[in-house]
């Protein structure tokens, strides 16, 4: 017999309209250019991935045994040498990280695995990352925006932030993670620091939540997650890791365990290479540096303004007098598909957010047709 579903809650009811979904039309006019759509609505990786990272992946590929729950450990020292060769993190130990397999899966189910209950509250950033609010929904729990003038609600149980901010490119300075860390701290709230593009700051220097000038050499209350999708070219791998408080980490390493969230031993050969690798992140970043200054002056000379984007892979763009749709549909008219500022949050309806992974030649052909005929056609 099927199940009744009209008269059970579905999950999904409560979820927002996947984002993405919008741009079925503009996808659909972008694709009838003439010369082709350049997709830089979704920050996809498109150069290869490093071949010191196939090859581990090759090496181990005769994997018949499961692998351990909490992870190799020399994917974790691995991981643990990274944190502090790159952001100077040394607080952080082998036990106080766990590989994990798809970190955008991972911080959708993290308000439910640390027992957020229905009706509490989840502060995120405005705007705000698509990922964060679903992981609200599941916990059925209500969504604040982090502002300074909101850090005062006693239901906050859980706090994302992060930096370099997705879709907007800003960079949390290290006074303003030290007060959020002390806010947090005083109200018992666990902070969430999504830290997937630590490593693509173009202006400033990048700040981790661990390093011990913000967490004043502590871990309480405090988890980090890094994803080696972006500086690794690793999307496909579905590869990252959680760090931080060690009473947490041990927590949801039980919950893991039991629902099987391992990562497959292959991979994790390959996280180990990668987190043990600079010179191919060096190499990726000079070829973003690039791609960013051509995108943003072609934006630039075809009328639009670039607001923040101090970090990430894309920028944040307005025009004025339109609307984020109106740039967007403009933008598919070229051949050119972004994402709407508006698919993040209402606080990002005068933008779009261009991506900047896509191809040298890709990028080329996006600026000559930005700044070919500016924004009329």
């Amino acid at each position: 017999m099927k199940p009744a579903y009209s008269e059970m809650q579905r999950r999904s009811t409560g979820l927002p309209a996947f984002p993405w979904d919008a741009l079925v039309p503009y996808r659909s006019q972008a694709l009838i250019h003439p010369d082709g759509l350049i997709d830089l609505s979704v920050a996809s990786p498109v150069d290869p991935t490093p071949i010191v990272v196939t090859s581990a992946l090759a090496s181990y590929a005769n994997a018949p045994a499961y692998p351990p729950g909490d992870g190799l450990s020399s994917v974790r020292e691995a991981a643990v040498a990274w944190m502090r060769r790159r952001f100077g993190v040394v607080d952080v130990t082998v036990d106080d990280v766990v590989p994990v397999a798809g970190t955008k899966e991972l911080l959708a189910w993290l308000p439910t695995m640390l027992n957020v209950k229905p009706g509490d509250v989840i502060a995120a950033p405005n705007p705000t990352y698509p990922s964060y609010i679903a992981g609200c929904r599941l916990a059925q729990a209500e969504l604040q925006y982090l502002t300074a003038d909101k850090r005062s609600d006693s239901t906050t149980k859980i706090a994302f932030l992060n930096s370099p901010h997705n879709p907007s490119g800003v960079i949390a300075s290290r006074d303003e993670l030290v007060a959020t860390v002390l806010w947090a701290r005083n109200n018992g709230i666990i902070l969430i620091s999504d830290e997937c593009y630590l490593e693509f700051c173009w202006e400033g220097q990048p700040v981790s939540l661990l390093h011990p000038d913000v967490c004043q050499g502590s871990l309480d209350n405090l988890l980090v997650v890094h994803s080696l999708s972006k500086r690794s070219n690793m999307a496909g791998y579905r590869a990252g890791i959680l760090a931080g408080d060690p009473d947490l980490i041990k927590e949801l390493q039980m919950i893991r365990k039991h629902l099987g969230s391992s990562v497959p031993l292959p991979v994790q050969a390959a996280m180990t290479a990668a987190f043990n690798d600079d010179a191919h992140v060096e190499a990726q970043r000079k070829l973003y540096r690039i791609r960013r200054r051509i995108l943003a002056s072609a934006l630039t000379r075809a009328g639009w303004t670039i607001s923040s984007s101090q970090g990430g892979l894309s920028l944040w763009a307005s025009h004025a007098g339109l609307d984020c749709w109106d740039s967007t549909s403009i933008l598919a008219r070229k051949g050119i598909l972004v994402a709407p500022g508006g698919c993040f949050s209402p606080e990002g309806s005068a933008f779009i957010r261009v991506s900047l992974t896509a191809t040298d030649e890709q990028i080329t052909s996006a600026a000559r047709r930005l700044y070919g005929d500016g924004v009329k056609e």
